[in-house]
């Protein structure tokens, strides 16, 4: 099981990562089936640990399901803050041992370890890695390690909870064989289905189809979903820095002092960018308002926050730093909004206030905006404002 020279990439994820942090705080909780969500009639299940799942509950249920199917579960609003902490406490972990990793989300994260088999073993550093997490922050973490990203995850899915595993190199395709189709990443409800239609429910069967049969049906998703059966991926680990950010500015032809126009303005570009990030699959940590006067002095205000991609937790935090800075005596002669501390991942993080209806709500708008045009749907403090129709919010993004 040595990978030798080819890659070697580790995978890892957090345990239940919200029930272990609320478990750390309560000891009470331990061993109890937990759920992390809002307690309402419309509110829908966040996190759920393994005694709860036992039960049928899963992320994305109704908070009312999941208590008819687990009547003694606890349910908890979640605490944002604390588990932005503990990500951020695995990152530096992480950062301060190895060269380059990538985190994939707020509790999970890729490694490249090639090479480092030829001074201390890549399973030996892999372990190492493992244990200082849950000695510093006294989490479980799994991981699987594998010479790609695909295996790994799946591997760590196998090693779960609290255990790690390593697919030596050439066992890929023998490991995920007997598994079920739903655990290979992209394989969700709607493919699944499709694929049981056929008659081909273990990944085995995935593996010997025609890959042409399968860009018949799926397109291009196709032949991705066949060459993750059969344990391809050679997909990199993307560097990940802190510095990465999205942004954008306005310079006014003509400086105002017009409040309610600025307001609306910072409005529409923390909306627009804020689509931009589930569009990419991204959370930020940080918003920045940047307010330039005629006088060209430019001031900033930024302010870290848990991560989201949220709309509704957006703007309130855009505005409230644009009431700092606005200064109703000078004329303003550009407004600018800056996300920062991005990582990839879902709206799943912003699912502990929500209802199903408000979910629904920004699939719903994120669907015409990705099928017509970001423009076709807006908040409706935003119409009527003409900075706003000639206002290309992608036009001057930034990436770093």
């Amino acid at each position: 099981m040595i990978l030798g020279d080819n890659r070697a990439i580790l995978h890892l994820d957090m345990d239940t990562f919200f029930v272990s942090v609320e478990r750390k705080n309560n000891d009470f909780l331990r061993g109890k089936p937990v759920l992390i969500g809002h307690d309402g009639s419309r509110g829908v299940v966040a996190s759920c640990s393994y005694e709860a799942r036992r039960f049928g509950v899963h992320s994305a249920m109704p908070i009312k399901l999941a208590k008819e199917l687990c009547p003694e579960a606890i349910i908890l609003r979640g605490n944002h803050a604390d588990y932005t902490k503990y990500s951020e406490m695995v990152s530096e972990i992480i950062k301060g041992t190895v060269p380059l990793y990538e985190k994939s989300s707020i509790d999970e994260f890729y490694v490249d370890l090639t090479g480092t088999d030829k001074f201390f073993g890549c399973l030996k550093l892999a372990s190492e890695i493992r244990k200082t997490i849950i000695h510093e922050t006294g989490l479980p973490v799994s991981f699987g390690l594998s010479q790609n990203k695909t295996v790994s995850k799946v591997a760590t899915g196998e090693a779960k909870p609290n255990n790690q595993m390593q697919i030596g190199y050439g066992q890929e395709k023998a490991f995920l064989a007997p598994l079920s189709i739903k655990k290979i990443p992209m394989i969700g409800n709607k493919a699944y289905q499709t694929l049981a239609s056929l008659g081909v429910r273990k990944v085995k069967m995935l593996q010997e189809m025609p890959v042409e049969l399968l860009e018949k049906v799926f397109g291009k998703n196709g032949v991705m979903m066949w060459r993750k059966a059969n344990g391809i991926d050679n997909s990199p680990v993307e560097p990940y820095t802190e510095r990465k950010s999205i942004s954008t500015e306005r310079t006014f032809g003509q400086d105002t002092t017009d409040y309610a126009k600025l307001k609306t303005i910072i409005l529409t570009m923390t909306e627009h960018l804020a689509f931009q990030l589930r569009k990419e699959n991204q959370l930020t940590a940080c918003v920045a308002v940047k307010v330039r006067y005629s006088d060209f002095n430019t001031h900033t205000q930024q302010s870290k926050i848990p991560y989201t991609s949220a709309d509704h937790t957006l703007i309130p935090k855009a505005l409230e730093l644009f009431e700092k800075l606005f200064d109703k005596r000078l004329l303003v002669r550009l407004v600018g909004v800056r996300f920062s501390h991005l990582v990839h991942g879902n709206y799943q993080i912003n699912l502990f206030d929500d209802t199903q209806e408000m979910i629904s709500l920004y699939q719903a708008m994120d669907h015409i905006r990705k099928k017509y045009g970001d423009k076709k749907v807006m908040k409706a403090a935003a119409l009527g404002v003409d900075a706003v129709r000639s206002f290309n919010p992608f036009k001057g993004v930034i990436t770093s």
